[in-house]
């Protein structure tokens, strides 16, 4: 009987290489909407000038939810989501569910779940834009929910994370669906 080993091929990397792009795109939409570095949250809708940590940063008072959810929603949710705009608990779920999934797929820590947030924030976000401008269904949001989908089954093989180290800390020992 032959033993079965696990030997990462090619398509590991590639896996590799796409949960850490997602998992930054997810950690900068974090520190963006944080400290306003000038990209999404601090950058003139009229000019297009930056103004690193302008008061639309959340460190400084400003609602990472209130923009998106209160002037950019389109589509049957519309309403739901203008009426979700600018609550704390909802500013405080969703840049928890950044981190969460960013620092979680870029580092290679507690996958599964974070590909699982990652997912949910995603389809929210979808279903917030309604009807996709370029396509009747499939936008950029469902195309990252479907990646999150396939690095969440490959999960058991990564390569380049820190997986093995955080299921032996005592947090994933304790919360077993962090591992």
């Amino acid at each position: 009987m032959a033993v079965k080993r696990h030997v990462a091929d090619a398509s590991m990397y590639a896996w590799a290489i796409l949960r850490m792009a997602l998992g930054f795109i997810f950690l900068w939409a974090f520190l963006d909407k944080l400290l306003g570095f000038g990209f999404a949250t601090c950058r003139s809708t009229t000019t297009g000038a930056i103004a690193p940590g302008c008061e639309n940063s959340w460190v400084h008072g400003g609602s990472p939810t209130a923009g998106f959810l209160g002037h950019a929603t389109t589509g049957p949710f519309a309403n739901f989501y203008h009426h979700l705009a600018g609550h704390m608990w909802v500013d405080w779920l969703f840049m928890l569910g950044l981190l969460f999934v960013g620092a979680g797929l870029f580092f290679g820590m507690w996958v599964r779940a974070a590909s699982l947030v990652g997912v949910v924030m995603l389809l929210l976000m979808w279903s917030a834009l309604l009807w996709p401008v370029n396509t009747p269904v499939i936008d950029e949001h469902i195309i990252y929910a479907l990646a999150l989908f396939g690095i969440a089954l490959v999960d058991e093989n990564q390569v380049w994370g820190l997986r093995t180290w955080w299921n032996k800390t005592s947090m994933a020992k304790s919360l077993p669906f962090l591992r």
